[in-house]
């Protein structure tokens, strides 16, 4: 194991004249090797610097962790996300220049500082040879609008975390953030002044991202959307998710993206959520094992399949060749009279029924959230609501293992044409505990359909599930998730100018052979 030396404070110059702080970790002695980059809004030291930063270090890589703008120390203001191309770029071409540059470099990072990687990696040119990313994605956008619906929490709890760490004091952000978010989102301000009472004064990002919901495909987003260049990156890429993440949908976007344009990366998915600290050792431990085989020639620590996946209820790692695994087959599981689900196709029954009311919105126990613990919760106490309708199988005969994509396709005809349709899928143990496995939503408008029944297709997030043998599978429609995703005002105002007034929302969901509403699952062959 390795000395190591550091450097802290390095100016690294922007070319628009600002300057960014960087901390360089060096193997005692300073000689050429490759380099690991980290760009990061979150700081530069604590377990940054002491365990990614030196744990590199020891391995013979020169290390560096940069603030990116507007943050402990780096010049300028924080533009999110807006600014990671051109400061990225900039700080490549400097650090080609320093004289224990080895001639090759990888990046690393989760989250934010994922994102920074695929910023600048289809422009970064042959001397990047790796990337080991965590919990990100090439584009945060429809992370923001899931759905089409505004994610809320995940929005104002990330731009009152930042606005935070921006002040003095600014390390306690990561504690308070939360308890700020929940207490303005209960507090029954319109969402356009949720800023005001989490943070106490305007934050840009959060309105921008209000600005922008109605129209994600406007020019704002150009220069923060990178999937488009996924496919370009020649550097070999290694990606870590979890199963209840923020961004796991469009993470494997990215790996699909990649497969499709014949690359070749490596995907880890575990049962962890955003912020888990679990998944901090085999980052680093998959991390280094790439580094060293793309970096120095050492492929002795590689795996030999490329996709490995946590399968929660069976509680087993097991290895694939790539995503979706092979063998997997769509099954659909139909709503029926009754509340019942089942793989056989639905009988004649009039539809259900309920009522949404935006004024007391439907609320959301777990699911996917980015500063909160999002492992399963037991449902039962939200399935007790009139504005939630619950269908339910049989107990299962023998254990059923579901490993892919999954979706609703769900008939539904509501009085106003401004509602949203949430799915959930949830496994339901022999005591009765019902347990969210997986969710969704789409958020209807006016331009989808003014009058009728709609067909409504519903991406929830992937899965790798085992349900037991004597379980059943469980399945919610609802028509909010607050507060996850923001509360629809069934009145089609922009989502943070409107001031007119709520419009509850009676909501039919269809399920007869000629609407058959349905859970479409992905079916795999359990092992042992």
């Amino acid at each position: 194991m390795r000395r190591v030396r550091l450097q802290r404070d390095l100016p690294v110059p922007m070319p628009d004249g600002v300057t960014l702080l960087a901390d360089h970790y060096a193997p005692a002695g300073g000689e050429r090797a490759p380099a690991i980059l980290m760009r990061s809004p979150y700081g530069r030291r604590g377990l940054f610097g002491w365990y990614f930063g030196r744990g590199f270090a020891r391995q013979g890589f020169h290390v560096v962790i940069q603030s990116c703008r507007g943050g402990f120390g780096s010049g300028g203001l924080l533009d999110p996300l807006g600014d990671e191309h051109d400061d990225g770029l900039a700080t490549i071409a400097w650090l080609r220049k320093q004289p224990w540059y080895g001639g090759s470099f990888a990046m690393f990072g989760p989250s934010y500082l994922g994102y920074t990687q695929w910023a600048v990696a289809p422009y970064a040119g042959p001397e990047l040879k790796a990337m080991a990313t965590q919990i990100t994605a090439s584009q945060f956008r429809d992370a923001a609008y899931v759905g089409g619906a505004f994610a809320l929490e995940s929005a104002l709890s990330w731009t009152t975390l930042t606005d935070g760490m921006s002040r003095r004091f600014g390390g306690a952000a990561v504690l308070t953030a939360p308890r700020l978010t929940r207490r303005a989102v209960l507090s029954g301000r319109p969402v356009a002044e949720l800023d005001l009472a989490s943070a106490g004064r305007p934050l840009r990002f959060y309105q921008d991202l209000l600005m922008h919901h109605a129209h994600p495909d406007v020019p704002y987003w150009d220069k923060r959307d990178f999937s488009p260049k996924v496919g370009e990156v020649d550097a070999a890429v290694t990606m870590l998710g979890g199963w209840y993440d923020v961004f796991l949908p469009w993470q494997l976007k990215d790996y699909t993206a990649m497969r499709a344009a014949g690359r070749r990366p490596y995907l880890t998915i575990g049962p962890w959520y955003h912020i888990d600290t679990r998944h901090g050792r085999p980052a680093m431990a998959e991390a280094l094992a790439w580094f060293r085989a793309h970096l120095l020639g050492d492929r002795s620590g590689l795996r030999p399949d490329p996709v490995r996946l946590y399968v929660t209820g069976a509680e087993q790692w097991r290895d694939f060749p790539d995503w979706p695994v092979p063998g997997m087959r769509e099954q659909r599981w139909h709503l029926q009279h009754g509340f019942g689900l089942g793989t056989d196709g639905p009988q004649d029954a009039p539809p259900d029924r309920f009522r949404y009311h935006p004024s007391h919105p439907t609320p959301v126990i777990g699911g996917p959230v980015l500063l909160g613990d999002s492992r399963p919760r037991d449902q039962r106490r939200l399935e007790q609501r009139r504005d939630v309708l619950v269908y339910s199988s049989a107990a299962l005969e023998s254990d059923v293992e579901m490993i892919g994509p999954v979706r609703g396709e769900l008939f539904v005809r509501s009085s106003t044409p401004y509602v949203d349709v949430v799915v959930r899928v949830c496994d339901v143990h022999p005591d009765g505990r019902s347990f969210n496995v997986c969710e969704g939503v789409r958020r209807l408008t006016a331009s989808d359909s003014l009058d009728g029944v709609r067909r409504v297709s519903v991406d929830l997030w992937p899965i790798a599930h085992r349900f037991g043998r004597d379980h059943r599978i469980r399945v919610h429609v609802a028509a909010g998730a607050y507060p996850t995703i923001a509360r629809n005002p069934g009145n089609g105002d922009p989502l943070g100018g409107g001031d007119g007034a709520m419009v509850p929302a009676d909501v039919e969901v269809f399920h007869s052979p000629d609407r058959p509403s349905a859970v479409v699952l992905p079916l795999c062959a359990p092992r042992g």
